[in-house]
């Protein structure tokens, strides 16, 4: 179910409406908000995915894949994947507040903000998706935002699932924000502001489509 607007702080809903974000990441920023604060990060150096022979799928993960124990969606439950984001067990305090979660929704209805669902083979469609992620696309660039599982390995495959479908369609950035450990074991890599911010001209020129 979409975010409420009277659960939301007006101002800074007004600060995150399309144009703006539009406009953030089109320039090498993304908003998060924490404990009531409305917050804009560009990291440098900036973490991304490679698109070509780079991108690696672990021995294991790529069995999970291949044996097709889960079965990936996309746009299908947009909210519930974001809703799912912001609920990770054991997770630090989320900034996926409900205005960012009602911007991002606004996103969404425009064609700009996407959602990775992954659901048991078994169980297509039924209930809560058990794994997956959301981001934002324009031109050849994907801005991943966020993953969530709660079965085993299921936010791995959302994820193995998105870089082949960003493959497929022309892409040419995955942009992470930050190169964490466990991103590592896939070939995330670092890029430092410059570099990024060119590398982010040349994808925003190219005519890609996700959905």
């Amino acid at each position: 179910m979409p975010t409420d607007p009277r659960q939301c702080d007006p101002e800074i809903l007004r600060v995150l409406s399309p144009r703006n974000l539009v406009y953030a990441y089109a320039h090498g920023l993304f908003p998060m908000v924490q404990d009531g604060e409305l917050m804009w990060f560009s990291p440098d150096p900036r973490g991304a995915i490679p698109l070509d022979e780079r991108f690696h799928l672990p021995r294991r993960l790529a069995r999970t894949v291949r044996g097709g124990r889960y079965v990936c969606t996309v746009n299908r439950r947009f909210d519930d994947v974001v809703r799912l984001c912001a609920q990770r067990p054991g997770a630090a305090p989320t900034w996926i507040s409900p205005e960012i979660r009602l911007a991002y929704r606004r996103l969404h209805e425009l064609g700009l903000a996407h959602s990775v669902e992954a659901w048991p083979r078994d169980a297509l469609e039924q209930g809560h998706p058990v794994g997956g992620l959301y981001g934002v696309a324009l031109g050849g660039a994907f801005f991943a935002e966020s993953m969530f599982h709660t079965a085993t390995d299921a936010g791995k495959v959302a994820l193995a699932f998105l870089v082949n479908r960003l493959r497929e369609r022309g892409f040419s950035l995955l942009d992470i924000q930050w190169t964490t450990p466990n991103l590592l074991q896939y070939g995330a890599y670092d890029l430092p502001r410059p570099l990024y911010l060119q590398r982010l001209a040349a994808a925003l020129r190219q005519d890609c489509t996700f959905a």
